[in-house]
């Protein structure tokens, strides 16, 4: 009787490429410059585990997949049982510049080539906790951004309802529009039916509002605890930049040493014009805007407000501005070199210092 072999390799060094998905996973297999194994399974990892236990005992494994809707999660798992594991953003993964097949086997097929190449870019993987300090920042972005979109359900109601021109345009420029707002409607003679659906809304602004103050109050806790502490009082050094902010700065970046070049980590941000040049062609365009777009938001918010306290910063406004004639891009050129200095800060763990010229 043939006996049938069951691991594929044994003392080798292994690279999978890994096409994650909610239901499935493709996986292809490399080893010596030759595809060795193509399979799918379901999205489990105790399967994925015991596949790469059974198929390649005593070898050396590095898996790779793309940054994505599943997190860190598989990185964490992979770590913690002795495999390394790349988790790569999504736009840098090489590729042909015809491809015109697009499916979770090619996919994974460029994964596992471009991961034995050595052809490939890491994400920073936080660690656990940051993660889940940093969800709190986010989910107070999403609790603003709800705020907003009930905001503007109002407006819109008041719009097909032809009740905007009995509100005066004086209340819009009020802190408390819509307090004051709510009070006027409950005073005007409108249906039962109308009447209720105001209601539903403005409870719901209510209680939006009420979340916006609870999800603010953990943040401030954030910013007081020893992790966050003295990176969070550094950041609120610089000019232009809150509590808040700094806590959602510190919490979004992490670890700033990872770049070694102030360069890096404007590109980190989106913050570097993006370039098309070929031969004698030399073209630049808009900032590329990778990473973080909130972040983004942020840094040019204090950037407007950092250039009414710094001269510095001021006088680089203000030079760009002649040169280019924007003041959108001279206030963007003046939150890069503000992040840059935010970065500074970080690593010398010195405050920030108004009117230093570099």
């Amino acid at each position: 009787m043939k006996k049938r072999a069951e691991c594929v390799l044994r003392n080798e060094k292994v690279f999978v490429g890994l096409e994650d998905s909610k239901k499935t996973w493709a996986l292809c297999i490399r080893s010596g410059g030759i595809v060795v194994q193509e399979t799918s399974m379901p999205a489990q990892y105790e399967v994925l585990r015991n596949y790469l236990n059974n198929k390649f005992p005593e070898c050396q494994v590095k898996v790779m997949y793309e940054a994505g809707f599943a997190g860190f999660d598989l990185h964490d798992r992979l770590e913690m049982d002795g495999w390394d594991c790349v988790v790569t953003p999504p736009h840098t993964v090489t590729q042909e510049k015809c491809q015109r097949q697009k499916n979770d086997r090619t996919d994974c097929r460029r994964l596992a080539r471009n991961l034995e190449n050595g052809d490939y870019r890491s994400c920073f993987v936080p660690d656990k906790q940051l993660r889940e300090d940093r969800q709190i920042s986010r989910t107070y972005g999403q609790v603003q951004a709800d705020i907003i979109r009930v905001c503007n359900r109002i407006r819109r109601m008041l719009d097909f309802h032809g009740l905007d021109k009995s509100i005066p345009a004086e209340l819009w420029r009020s802190g408390t529009a819509y307090t004051r707002l709510k009070e006027r409607l409950e005073e005007m003679e409108m249906s039962d039916s109308l009447q209720f659906s105001f209601g539903v809304m403005f409870k719901e602004l209510e209680h939006l509002r009420q979340l916006k103050k609870e999800v603010l109050q953990q943040l401030r806790k954030l910013a007081k605890s020893d992790r966050y502490q003295e990176s969070a009082k550094l950041l609120k050094s610089a000019p232009g930049i809150g509590e808040l902010t700094a806590i959602r700065l510190v919490l979004e970046w992490g670890d700033v040493s990872r770049f070694g070049r102030k360069q890096e980590f404007a590109s980190f941000l989106g913050l570097v014009p993006s370039d098309y040049s070929s031969g004698e062609q030399d073209h630049r365009g808009h900032i590329t805007k990778q990473g973080n777009r909130r972040v983004r938001s942020w840094l040019i918010e204090s950037a407007w407000v950092a250039i009414r306290h710094d001269p510095v910063l001021l006088e680089k406004f203000r030079a760009v501005s002649r040169n280019c004639g924007s003041k959108k891009k001279a206030i963007v050129a003046v939150a890069r070199k503000l992040a840059l200095r935010l970065r500074r800060l970080l690593l010398r763990r010195e405050p920030y210092v108004i009117g230093v010229v570099e």
